[in-house]
């Protein structure tokens, strides 16, 4: 018998191996990423104080898709400049970045280099 792969634990497992190396302080806190086959997540994580500083995601009514298809890089991208400006506004210019067990490639990679175009430094 074959076992199916779960992609998903195994991108746990990877989220896991990094996250024992990478941590968000006050001073550069940390920015997750978490993507779903609809939509993008990320959040800007304080992990000494376990605080949430910042959340932006393609279900915010700032990025006004009107309707459209959010699981695409377009959307990561108003994503990405979304966060720089609400962290921008929170006096945060510098982050740790996390992929979250992802590959950095096309959506995680479009809202990175977004997020940096727009003033946020990782």
């Amino acid at each position: 018998m074959f076992n199916k792969v779960n992609k998903n634990e195994n991108r746990l497992a990877r989220h896991k191996r990094v996250r024992k190396k990478i941590s968000g302080t006050p001073e550069r806190p940390r920015m997750n990423v978490f993507k779903s086959a609809r939509n993008i997540y990320v959040q800007i994580i304080d992990d000494i104080n376990r605080v949430t500083l910042v959340s932006a995601s393609t279900i915010d009514k700032e990025i006004n898709l009107d309707g459209v298809y959010a699981g695409n890089k377009e959307a990561a991208k108003k994503v990405g400049e979304l966060i720089a400006k609400k962290a921008n506004e929170k006096g945060i210019s510098e982050v740790v970045f996390d992929r979250g067990g992802y590959l950095y490639h096309g959506r995680v990679k479009e809202l990175a280099e977004s997020a940096r175009q727009a003033g946020l430094k990782f």
